[in-house]
Formats: structure tokens, C-alpha cells, sequence
């Protein structure tokens, strides 16, 4: 039977400098950051070097990459890239609603301008909170984690069409079992 040496069993070994290696191995696959020209408008538009993106399969695959930093930044982070982008107000709108039954069993069924789909729910909780200059109330909707939608006006005004009073005597619209306000928070 062969004895393994020293060098093959680690002993004799100093430890890394990341600890048991995890750490290491995470900053060598994670790219240094860099910063790209892009911004997404308030009105959902992605540019480039100050152009307009045209094309909805590009604009749709960097959403697929977006990420937001507990910061605040937003980031396009792929396994070979990690560039900062600038954000007006949030990245998507959400362009489209479907309604189905009524009341606390009604399901609202949302896509946002790059082909999102998900339920109204307690994962992706609709607030009002002030706009970005602070002169209005705004529906806000959670996409996908640290990611959210603006209301497009139509979509708002087809959500307070069926507006009905909830639990705190608030107007708004149930979801997936839960109540959503269209009211801002009260003072």
C-alpha cells in the first residue's frame, strides 16, 4: 500500500488567506467591476453612450443580468462582467394587467416592458411611495428580489377601477389573498 507524502495530504500546508478557500475561489469568479455607459430612463427606455437600445431581445437580456447591490447601485453581472449602470427611477413598468375573480380570491396576473410575468402577491408586494423628484404618490411593485416596477398609468387606473375598501377602511385591491393599498401610507 502507498503512503501518501506531506504535500499530498495537505499537512504542512499553510492555511489560504481566504480561510477554507470559499472566499477564494468566490473573488477569483467574481470580475472586477467596471462602469458602463448605460441608463435606464423613468420611463423604462434603455440607453447606451447616450443612444437609444432598439432592440427589445438586447434590452430584455441585460434585464435578465440586472442586479441591485444593497447600496442602491444597480449592476449588469454576468459570469465574465460586473459593470455599473445608472437608474432614473426603477428598471421596469409594468405595461400590462389581467384580473381574474373577485374580491379576497381575485388573482392579479402582471408583465413588465421586458416580459416579466408574476402574481400580485406577497412576493412582489405593490406600494405607494413618493416619485423620485417627490411631487406624487407612485405604485411601485416588486419584480424580482431587490428589483422593481413603476405602474404605468393605464395599469394604475385599471387596478383603482376595481378598488374596493379593505381591511383599514384603505382603497385598494386584493391579490393572491392579500390586500394591496393604492392610498399612500397614512401620516
Amino acid at each position: 500500500m502507498k503512503q501518501k507524502t506531506e504535500s499530498q495530504t495537505g499537512a504542512g500546508v499553510a492555511a489560504a488567506p481566504h480561510g477554507e478557500g470559499a472566499d477564494m475561489l468566490r473573488d477569483v469568479r467574481r470580475p472586477a467591476p467596471q462602469e458602463f455607459d448605460i441608463r435606464i430612463a423613468a420611463d423604462g427606455s434603455w440607453y447606451h453612450e447616450g443612444g437609444l437600445i432598439a432592440r427589445p431581445a438586447l434590452v430584455k437580456l441585460f434585464a435578465s443580468v440586472l442586479r441591485r447591490e444593497p447600496d442602491d447601485s444597480y449592476w449588469l453581472v454576468t459570469p465574465v462582467e460586473r459593470g455599473r449602470i445608472d437608474v432614473d427611477d426603477v428598471p421596469f413598468i409594468v405595461i400590462a394587467a389581467e384580473c381574474e375573480g373577485d374580491g379576497r380570491d381575485q388573482m392579479i396576473r402582471l408583465w413588465t416592458n421586458v416580459e416579466d410575468e408574476f402574481i400580485l402577491d406577497s412576493d412582489h408586494p405593490l406600494v405607494m411611495r413618493p416619485s423620485p423628484d417627490g411631487d406624487d404618490l407612485r405604485p411601485y411593485v416588486t419584480v424580482r428580489p431587490g428589483l422593481e416596477a413603476r405602474l404605468a398609468r393605464p395599469v394604475f387606473y385599471e387596478l383603482a377601477a376595481r378598488a374596493v375598501e379593505g381591511p383599514e377602511g384603505r382603497s385598494g385591491v386584493w391579490s393572491a389573498s392579500a390586500f394591496f393599498s393604492l392610498e399612500g401610507t397614512p401620516a
